[in-house]
């Protein structure tokens, strides 16, 4: 398969997920983490939704060519997009068209992401990092044998070295963290993440039930916003 035959998702205009762009969303499937809240549980475990609503990669690209005059930034998200083999080949051929890239990512493949750093013309213009909770809590969330399989690495190591790398780069980046309800995230999550945060940008984001990967979730509250403030407030403290 080309890389122009790989399947994607796409969402054609988006106007919060690139900050200060009018971007384009593609979405690529699989995953290597299960995290029950996620809202695109049937594109990663490709359910008849998620397959659905895939089309070829060369039709996503066309549509971001036509409106290249229109669209300051496309955004590469997932799934996790750094399992795709052909990513700096993509983000190339797009920022060769225009606009401004920006990569959504986990931070468990660090092999990508220094890949990316090391040549201008594959450098994603801004990286944004979920942190979910306490490095030592993604055991329980990470699928057995799933890629990078040549990186057996515990996940905290990963992921410190991927947040290194993209600050030592100088992208402009940002960490997310969703404030989980019934406490699933807590003030002692954050504190296994400041020192990994260091100087980064941190936003915290309220959870919203619906669509999410385990139907469970579906019944839990969303997050009060006093909850999400006293969170950030806490991280501020670090930070």
């Amino acid at each position: 398969m080309t890389l122009l035959d790989a399947r994607v998702a796409l969402q054609k205009t988006s106007l919060v997920d690139y900050p200060g762009k009018t971007a384009a969303v593609v979405f690529f499937p699989f995953c290597n983490l299960r995290c029950p809240w996620c809202h695109n549980g049937e594109l990663i475990t490709q359910g008849p939704a998620g397959r659905q609503s895939l089309i070829p990669l060369r039709d996503a690209l066309s549509h971001i060519e036509k409106r290249r005059r229109v669209l300051g930034g496309v955004v590469l998200s997932g799934g996790e997009p750094t399992l795709f083999g052909a990513l700096p080949s993509l983000i190339a051929r797009i920022k060769g068209l225009g606009p401004a890239v920006k990569l959504d990512t986990n931070g468990t493949n660090p092999a990508m992401i220094k890949e990316l750093l090391a040549s201008g013309e594959r450098r994603p213009d801004y990286i944004a990092l979920d942190v979910k909770f306490a490095p030592r809590r993604y055991a329980g969330l990470e699928v057995s044998g799933a890629p990078p399989p040549s990186d057996a690495r515990p996940i905290a190591e990963r992921l410190a070295e991927s947040l290194t790398l993209i600050r030592q780069s100088g992208v402009p980046h940002e960490l997310r963290s969703l404030a989980l309800p019934h406490e699933h995230f807590t003030e002692e999550d954050v504190d296994a993440l400041a020192p990994l945060a260091a100087d980064s940008p941190w936003h915290f984001r309220a959870f919203r039930p619906g669509a999410c990967l385990d139907p469970a979730w579906n019944a839990a509250p969303p997050t009060p916003p006093e909850r999400v403030a006293s969170l950030a407030a806490y991280a501020r403290s670090f930070l």
